[in-house]
C-alpha cells in the first residue's frame, strides 16, 4: 500500500504550468479558444484545485458566460469555506503568470505530463492484468489498444481554411496535368481497366474484395499483391491458407504450372525450368506473408509497423479476423473489425485490401450476380469500405453451357468513393489460379 502511495506522489505534473495557464485565462479569456484545442477537459490537470477551476471555466464557456477572476470564483461548486481558500489561491495564480503570450507552451507541458501519467497508469493495469490473465495474446491486445487510445488522444489536428485546401488541390491537379494523362493516382493493381475506374489503390482506402466461395477472390488479390510487390513492400495476412499454400499458388501463377501438378510434384523438365525461373523472379520481390490464424487488427497493425515501409496490406479474409474486444453479437463484432480496419488504413496512410465472404442470398436468385446487400454479417462493411469489388463467374453456375465463356470473370465495382461504379471483364485461368486483364472496354 505504501509503495502505491509513493508511486502516486511521483506522478509527473507541472504545478507552475497548470497555474500559469489558469492565471492567463483569468487575465484574458480570449486565450481559452487556443487552450481548449490542447486541453479539451479538466482531466489534463493534476492538482485538485486547478482541475476544479478549469472545469468551472469550461462550464462557463459552454454556457456563453463571461470569464474572469470574479465570475469563475462565483461559479465554483463549493461551500463558502472552500471558496474562501480558493479565492486566495486564484489571486496568487493571476499574479505569478510569467507571460500570457506563452500560454500555448504552458498548455503543451500540461498535455505531456498528462500523457506520461496515462502511460504510468497503463503500466499498472498491465501489471495487474498479467497476474490474473493466462492468455498472453489477449494481454498484448489489451495493452496495444490502450496505447493506441493514448496516441489517438494526442492528435491536435485543427480546422484548416478552405483557401489552404484549395491551394493544395490546385497544386496536386497542376502536377498531375504536367505528367502523363494516363497516370493514375494510386498504386497500380496490374489490371489497367480496374485502375482506370478506381484510380489505383489509394492511400488510407479500405478496399473490400467480396465473392462466393470458389470464385477466385484469393487468387485475384494475390495477383494484385504480386504486381505491387515487384516495386513496393507488401504485407499479406492469410488467415485461411498456410504460407506454403500461398507460395505454391504464386509459383503456379508466375511459372504457368498447373496447381495440381505442383501439389503432386510430378513436373516434367520444362516445368522444372519454369519453376526455377518463377522462384528467381520472386527472389527480389518485396512480398511478406503471415499465416497467423485468428489474428486481430491490432496485431496486424503492430506487425506492419515493425516491418516498416509497407505500402499495401492484404488480409484474407474478414470473417476469420478475431476481435480484441469481447462482443457476443457477431454483427457488432464484424462492425467493430471493419471500423478498426478503416482506422488502420488512415493511421498507416496506406491502402488496405480485405477479402470477404458473401452470404448465400445470391444462390437463391435466378441471376446469381452478387449485390452489396449480400455482404455477410454486417451492413457496416459497405459503410466502412471506400471501394467494394465483387467477383462473379457465370461459368461456375453453368459449367456445361457452351454459350457461356467459362474463362470470363466479371469484376463488379459495386462501390467507389472516387468515382463511378461499373463492371469490367477479366480472364480467368483456373489451371494457374490467376486472372489476366482484358483491356476491352472504352475509357470514357
Amino acid at each position: 500500500m505504501s509503495s502505491e502511495k509513493n508511486l502516486e506522489n511521483l506522478m509527473p505534473y507541472s504545478q507552475e504550468a497548470e497555474q500559469s495557464v489558469l492565471g492567463a485565462i483569468l487575465l484574458d479569456s480570449s486565450y481559452l479558444n487556443l487552450v481548449l484545442e490542447i486541453l479539451p477537459n479538466s482531466d489534463f490537470f493534476y492538482v485538485p484545485n486547478n482541475k476544479l477551476i478549469y472545469e468551472s471555466i469550461i462550464d462557463m464557456f459552454s454556457l456563453g458566460k463571461k470569464i474572469d477572476y470574479v465570475t469563475v470564483l462565483e461559479n465554483l461548486p463549493v461551500d463558502s469555506v472552500q471558496k474562501n481558500e480558493i479565492k486566495n489561491y486564484m489571486l496568487d495564480i493571476v499574479q505569478i503568470v510569467p507571460s500570457i503570450s506563452n500560454i500555448e507552451s504552458y498548455a503543451k507541458i500540461i498535455q505531456d505530463k498528462f500523457e506520461l501519467r496515462n502511460l504510468i497508469s497503463l503500466a499498472r493495469e498491465i501489471l495487474q492484468e498479467s497476474t490474473s490473465s493466462e492468455r498472453t495474446d489477449k494481454l498484448l491486445d489489451f495493452a496495444e489498444q490502450k496505447l493506441i487510445d493514448i496516441r489517438s488522444g494526442k492528435s491536435n489536428q485543427t480546422l484548416v481554411s478552405i483557401k489552404e485546401v484549395l491551394m493544395e488541390t490546385f497544386d496536386r491537379l497542376d502536377k498531375l496535368n504536367s505528367e502523363s494523362q494516363t497516370k493514375i493516382l494510386g498504386i497500380p493493381t496490374g489490371f489497367g481497366d480496374l485502375d482506370f475506374v478506381i484510380t489505383g489503390l489509394n492511400k488510407s482506402d479500405l478496399i473490400l474484395i467480396a465473392a462466393r466461395p470458389a470464385m477466385g477472390k484469393t487468387s485475384f488479390a494475390l495477383n494484385i499483391a504480386k504486381h505491387v510487390s515487384e516495386k513496393l513492400k507488401t504485407a499479406v495476412f492469410s488467415l485461411e491458407m498456410s504460407k506454403e499454400q500461398l507460395a505454391s499458388r504464386l509459383l503456379s501463377m508466375e511459372g504457368k504450372i498447373p496447381g495440381n501438378k505442383l501439389r503432386r510434384g510430378h513436373l516434367d523438365p520444362e516445368e522444372w525450368g519454369r519453376l526455377t525461373e518463377a522462384s528467381e523472379a520472386f527472389s527480389n520481390s518485396k512480398l511478406y506473408i503471415d499465416d497467423t490464424a485468428g489474428i486481430t487488427v491490432n496485431e496486424v497493425k503492430a506487425k506492419v509497423r515493425r516491418l516498416g515501409g509497407v505500402s499495401l496490406v492484404l488480409i484474407d479474409y474478414l470473417q476469420l479476423i478475431s476481435s480484441a474486444k469481447k462482443i457476443s453479437n457477431r454483427v457488432q463484432e464484424i462492425s467493430d473489425i471493419t471500423r478498426q480496419l478503416k482506422i488502420m488504413a488512415k493511421e498507416l496512410n496506406i491502402p488496405v485490401i480485405c477479402l470477404s465472404q458473401l452470404s448465400r442470398a445470391s444462390e437463391q436468385r435466378s441471376d446469381h450476380r452478387p449485390l452489396l446487400s449480400d455482404l455477410r454479417d454486417s451492413g457496416s462493411i459497405e459503410q466502412d469500405a471506400d471501394i467494394v469489388i465483387m467477383l462473379y463467374r457465370e461459368g461456375y453456375y453453368k459449367p456445361m453451357d457452351e454459350k457461356v465463356d467459362q474463362n470470363e470473370c466479371e469484376c463488379i465495382i459495386a462501390k467507389n468513393r472516387h468515382g463511378e461504379t461499373r463492371t469490367i471483364s477479366l480472364h480467368w485461368e483456373p489451371e494457374y489460379t490467376r486472372f489476366t486483364a482484358r483491356e476491352n472496354f472504352e475509357k470514357k
